[in-house]
């Protein structure tokens, strides 16, 4: 306000209230600041609001990254390029110049940018939410706190993460330290480097997780160093979370609040903002208004980004910057004279061009003042506080197609903050039909008006057509990259077939995949799980060796698969009945490979029986963080209508690989992610042939029940870009083989169970099949009440527990209390293993397997049998 100072209830000027205090003082939660000598105070620095979160009530509020609370862009971009300026003094020159920067999507996009800039020579590289089909994953990975988890690296060139320089990886705050090692485990596996870099606004993880973090890097055998602004903890009393989802569902159950009576960054006398638009969704129209939007043309630099999606380079960052006075003429001609307060408004992870924009504005003194924040997925309880961050919301829907569906977004502290003028910065991807009924309606009532800036979005140009990139889409309206491309590509191999390539019969399935067996890929169990949980190697990179199983054991598979093959053929007959009936009426069968593979196999001997269908068949690979063979995809596109591809595994555990392949499968037209399996004890999949936990008896063996052919590979030096991925045939096995045998067994039931699989049929597709993915959450509180803290690590169902036995170092294996002969072959597996079986109730799976926690064989001996000191 401009009349003086407005006091609070607590007798101290808006200017002396800290932004924190709100939730501090009936949560108890607590900034303790780090001290460290020349660092700004933490509580300069954070606000504190709540959030909706399972995973975490409280949301530190940046004051200086331009996401949550409008900021000068001069104070925004200093604090990145300060932070890259140092990180350039750690490396030296030398160094510096061989460095890339990756930023985290989608708070931290523009904040990497900027450190990028510090750097001056360094190419970047930003995460992201949003697949763009026809351009390759180079990696993945999760950020277990967040609301939205998973995170694609897309960069145009794949050689931008495959040098051995430093990496430096940006992200506004860390807390626990966690995504920063599941991002470095990922591409160290790929591409292993010396030195890593973390970079962050506030560095609020607790002296465990410091520890935590140092032991991985000792592990990896890099080196890892960590720069901040500031540093700190954060004290959270116990039971906050719950004490939070209260305090959210109560105020967000109150009606709305009066009009605000103080500041909201400088809201001048008589100005409010309406009680509507701070809590929920405004209800003014475009139509309300008497002046439309106005679009501002941007001459944008051809072939320059917008971000650093796909990746910025050096010669990007010179074209721009000498763009730059041009773009904020334009801007300022749009705005006309004595604009007042702008506020240049982003677009989630399109963070960095608006900042530019903005800081081009500000500098050449256009505008009275100006601000720069983005709109978010992150959804924050607001409220009309001096001593809380969020003062306003504006609630509207995605308007840029996103892969996960529609939902809701958000814009914090803009109602009722007092801007003249907000000019929103989109791509052209968001420039869409629900951009104006969405967010520039809810603009419109708390501004004197509202421009608009589309940018192009930047798609290479081989995934958009051969367009050029960065050029403007025809059709601003519309995701340019979904165009089919022009280019010629290179031709793909056939597929392997038996008996050449596996010992299934030439028309039971053809596998896309390279034949690897001439290489050397097998490791022993031990060095392979020390190497993983190290984050030297990846498990697809080799291979376990292949574990023969005794005669005990063997006549342990045989009782099983004869006490469990009608079983099976009921499952099988369901699952395909339903597929059939819900799918397709002549669906391509694509299996994973491997375990997925003879249960295709058995779907097309149904098929085949019972309606005189001859469906094709094809195993794949996908990878665990890697996703699914994009050339296998690139191969059935040419050969198959995607439209007809069933995707087939045996079984769900937790449900990674269900989710794996929704990721993977996004960046690409037409198929259908969902996958269907026999089994589906996690509740992960609407179409399976059942939910019980039961002995899949293929799930005993490794490649003598799958038609000897190995888990698939996935290594740079073995697997080029047009190659399919890898695999193994083991010739020499084929006096062990029974992968027919076990196929021929559970098709003589097919006859006698299929009067039950029509009546269960019936059932099924009347019924509520939605996943509850009651699994997860099984398998997330187990890691977290064993102490193993990695869900990677906590294999669910009796498949995945065999594979544990057979192929990983076990600590130890839970079973349901009571279980019978399903377990048989676990118990014998894990006498002879040394591992104990532990009997609890309340389990949701017959058993689950636990992998060895923090595995080191110096630490542990060879056998793996003894837990390592924590």
């Amino acid at each position: 306000m401009d009349g003086g100072p407005t006091q609070t209830e607590k007798g101290k000027t808006i200017d002396e209230v800290w932004s924190g205090d709100w939730v501090a003082d009936r949560l108890g939660v607590a900034l303790e600041d780090g001290g460290a000598p020349g660092a700004p105070r933490l509580d300069s620095l954070l606000g504190l609001a709540l959030r909706r979160n399972p995973k975490r009530a409280h949301l530190l509020v940046s004051q200086v990254l331009g996401k949550h609370v409008p900021q000068s862009p001069a104070v925004v971009h200093a604090a990145g390029r300060g932070l890259g300026q140092r990180v350039r003094a750690l490396l030296g020159e030398e160094a510096a110049a061989s460095a890339v920067v990756l930023g985290y999507a989608e708070t931290a996009t523009g904040l990497g940018h900027c450190v990028a800039d510090g750097l001056g020579t360094a190419p970047y590289l930003h995460s992201t939410r949003r697949p763009v089909p026809g351009v390759a994953t180079a990696g993945g990975f999760e950020e277990a706190h967040s609301h939205a988890t998973s995170h694609l690296l897309l960069p145009e060139d794949p050689r931008l993460l495959a040098g051995d320089g430093p990496l430096v990886l940006v992200d506004d705050e860390f807390s626990t330290g966690n995504t920063v090692l599941n991002t470095i485990r990922d591409l160290h596996a790929r591409h292993p480097r010396g030195h890593y870099v973390v970079v962050a606004l506030v560095d609020m993880r607790s002296p465990a997780d410091r520890d935590r973090l140092t032991a991985f890097a000792d592990g990896l055998g890099a080196r890892v160093d960590l720069i901040a602004l500031a540093s700190g903890t954060v004290s959270l009393p116990e039971g906050v979370l719950a004490k939070g989802r209260a305090l959210v569902e109560e105020y967000e159950a109150a009606p709305p609040q009066p009009a605000p009576s103080g500041p909201l960054g400088g809201v001048r006398r008589g100005e409010e903002a309406g009680g509507a638009a701070r809590s929920g969704r405004g209800t003014a129209s475009p139509a309300d208004r008497p002046d439309p939007v106005t679009r501002i043309p941007l001459d944008w630099p051809a072939g320059v980004p917008d971000g650093g999606r796909h990746g910025f380079t050096p010669a990007h960052r010179e074209a721009l910057e000498a763009a730059l006075p041009s773009l904020a003429g334009q801007l300022a001609d749009a705005l006309g004279g004595a604009p007042g307060r702008v506020l240049v408004l982003g677009n989630e992870e399109l963070m960095y061009a608006p900042l530019r924009l903005a800081l081009a504005l500000e500098e050449s003194g256009a505008a009275t003042e100006v601000r720069f924040s983005t709109t978010t997925r992150s959804p924050v309880l607001a409220l009309d506080d001096p001593g809380y961050a969020i003062r306003s919301r504006l609630v509207f829907p995605a308007h840029d197609a996103p892969a996960d569906g529609p939902g809701d977004r958000y814009a914090y502290n803009v109602a009722g903050a007092g801007f003249d003028t907000v000019v929103a910065v989109v791509d052209s991807a968001g420039d869409t039909p629900e951009l104006r009924t969405g967010l520039l309606a809810e603009l419109a009532p708390h501004t004197g008006r509202v421009l608009l800036a589309v940018v192009p979005a930047y798609v290479p140009a081989y995934a958009a057509g051969g367009a050029a990139a960065g050029a403007p889409s025809a059709a601003p309206s519309s995701l340019s990259h979904r165009q089919e491309p022009t280019m010629t590509e290179p031709a793909l191999a056939e597929p392997l077939r038996g008996p050449a390539f596996s010992s299934y019969a030439p028309e039971d399935v053809g596998w896309l995949l390279q034949d690897l067996s001439g290489v050397e890929l097998e490791a022993p169990t031990e060095e392979r799980e020390e190497a993983i949980q190290a984050g030297g190697a990846h498990y697809a990179e080799s291979l376990p060796v292949e574990y023969q199983p005794s005669e005990g054991y063997q006549e342990l598979y045989r009782s099983a698969l004869a006490a469990s093959a009608a079983r099976m053929a009921r499952a099988v007959g369901t699952v395909t009945e339903t597929v059939l009936a819900e799918r397709s009426p002549s669906p391509v069968l694509v299996s994973l490979a491997r375990a997925g593979t003879p249960v295709g196999v058995l779907m097309r001997r149904w098929a085949r029986a019972r309606h005189g269908l001859d469906l094709p068949h094809y195993a794949v690979s996908i990878v665990r963080g890697r996703g699914i063979d994009a050339n296998a995809l690139r191969w059935l596109a040419a050969h198959h209508d995607p439209a007809d591809v069933v995707f087939v595994d045996g079984w769900t555990g937790k449900g990674a690989i269900t989710r794996e392949l929704r990721e993977a499968l996004s960046a690409f037209e037409g198929f259908d992610p969902e996958i269907v399996v026999l089994a589906d004890p996690g509740s992960c999949v609407r179409t399976y042939g059942t939910r019980e936990d039961f002995l899949i008896p293929s799930a005993c063996l490794n490649s003598t029940v799958s038609g000897l052919v190995s888990r698939t590979v996935l290594r740079s030096d073995l697997v080029g870009p047009d190659d399919f991925h890898g695999a193994k045939f083991y010739r020499e096995l084929a006096g062990a083989d029974v992968s027919t045998g076990f196929v021929d067994a559970v098709a003589a039931h097919f006859d006698a169970v299929a009067d039950a699989v029509d009546e269960e049929v019936k059932e099924l597709l009347a019924a509520d099949r939605t996943p509850t993915w009651v699994g997860w959450a099984a398998v997330e509180r187990i890691s977290e009440e064993y102490g193993i803290h990695d869900v990677n690590l906590v294999k669910p169902g009796v498949g995945e527990t065999t594979r544990v036995l057979l192929r990983r170092v076990p600590w130890k294996i839970l079973a349901q209390r009571g279980a019978g002969a399903d377990l048989d072959h676990v118990r014998l597996l894990a006498e002879q293993r040394g591992v104990p079986v532990e009997e609890v109730d309340g389990l949701p799976y017959t058993c689950v397997g636990l992998i060895h926690p923090r595995y080191t064989r110096g630490a542990t001996g060879a056998d793996g049998k003894a837990v390592a000191a924590k």
